[in-house]
């Protein structure tokens, strides 16, 4: 039998520091939108105010005020007081119009620049690039109703394949550090390329997955499977996440598919999941974590900022994924760290505790 072509190894070395390069950007816009175009540390340097009120002042959405403020709050330059109201830091007072140490007008400077009007727009708007009136579509998600690359085979291919990139660093390292043993069928949410399901299905001869997706997304994972082996124990369902069946698995895989949607959404594609478990099954959320208290830290802010761009969605905390996946009826679990930033989080049917939580070292 020939070695496969496409085989998904450890990686051995660590590209998480490319990634919190690659999306510094979004600091410098929430930083410059939030002094040059909503007056934000003017308005708290007048007293502290809860953050739906602030949002409401300047004309922000729930989502939009929850993705700046994160950002402000990682940066030391806004926190939180004992009354759960926002306010200036030491460090927040230098950008303060007027103070005697104030540097506003130097961060002003790229006030005009495409990358900050843009944000600006984003935040106002609360809507992802392409969704505007005139608008050409949304690039990075599908749903009913909105124009989608995901339906065009050119651009769905272009950009799945440059999503795969992580993956092909994240995927080996989760299916290495969760425990697969009494796992026979696994159901892989979005799953793109279907790189998470092929790097488990590699180190587990005995399991079979199902990845559910577009059409045009599910032709590249089905060229992957073939190279990498395991093309005849999966297979490839055509559909609609939210609205169409999905078959019982052992195992329910959502990797990095929540943080493209807002809170409605992720509670209703949670559900869905819970539903498709088989009896004592296990849904696996992987993802980014922002902290607890959605203050940080900033890499995970910024990778939110970028989330809030180009989807409906954010970057979430352990603490709502755990609160979803237990209104759901499932008991969870501590997350468990893989790589990039990525954490896993179990959701386990009924009050059998799960197993898979047992890492291997990395």
């Amino acid at each position: 039998m020939p070695e496969p072509r496409f085989s998904l190894p450890l990686p051995t070395a660590d590209a998480t520091p490319i990634f919190e390069h690659f999306r510094g950007s979004y600091g410098t816009e929430l930083l410059t939108a939030a002094v040059a175009h909503f007056d934000l540390f003017q308005r708290l340097a007048e007293q502290p105010r809860l953050q739906a009120e602030l949002g409401q002042s300047i004309g922000l959405e729930e989502r939009a005020m929850q993705v700046l403020t994160t950002a402000l709050r990682a940066m030391g330059v806004v926190a939180v007081d004992d009354w759960g109201r926002l306010k200036l830091t030491e460090l927040g007072e230098h950008l303060v119009p007027g103070s005697p140490f104030d540097v506003s007008d130097y961060v002003g400077l790229a006030a005009t620049s495409p990358g900050v009007l843009e944000m600006v727009e984003r935040l106002k708007t609360n809507r992802p690039t392409g969704l505007d009136e005139g608008g050409d579509g949304a690039a990075f998600i599908y749903r009913q109703g909105i124009r989608s690359a995901m339906d065009q085979q050119a651009l769905s291919e272009h950009f799945t394949m440059a999503l795969a990139g992580r993956a092909k660093n994240v995927a080996p390292v989760l299916a290495e550090r969760l425990d697969w043993t009494e796992s026979n069928t696994l159901l892989d949410i979005g799953g793109g390329t279907g790189i998470y399901s092929i790097a488990i299905l590699q180190r587990n001869p005995r399991i079979r997955a199902t990845v559910l997706d577009r059409p045009e997304v599910l032709q590249i994972a089905r060229r992957l499977a073939d190279q990498a082996g395991v093309g005849d124990r999966m297979t490839f369902l055509a559909g609609d996440m939210f609205e169409d069946a999905m078959p019982t698995a052992d195992v329910v895989l959502l990797s990095n598919i929540l943080h493209d949607w807002d809170v409605p959404e992720c509670e209703r594609l949670i559900g869905r999941a819970a539903a498709a478990l088989s009896p004592l099954g296990k849904l696996i959320i992987h993802d980014v974590l922002l902290d607890d208290d959605l203050g940080g830290p900033l890499p995970i802010a910024l990778y939110s900022a970028a989330l809030f761009t180009l989807t409906e969605g954010r970057a979430y905390s352990g603490a709502e994924y755990c609160r979803w996946l237990q209104a759901a009826g499932l008991t969870t679990a501590s997350p468990l760290a893989t790589a990039i930033h990525c954490h896993a989080i179990i959701g386990t049917q009924g009050l059998e505790r799960n197993r898979m939580e047992t890492a291997l070292s990395f």
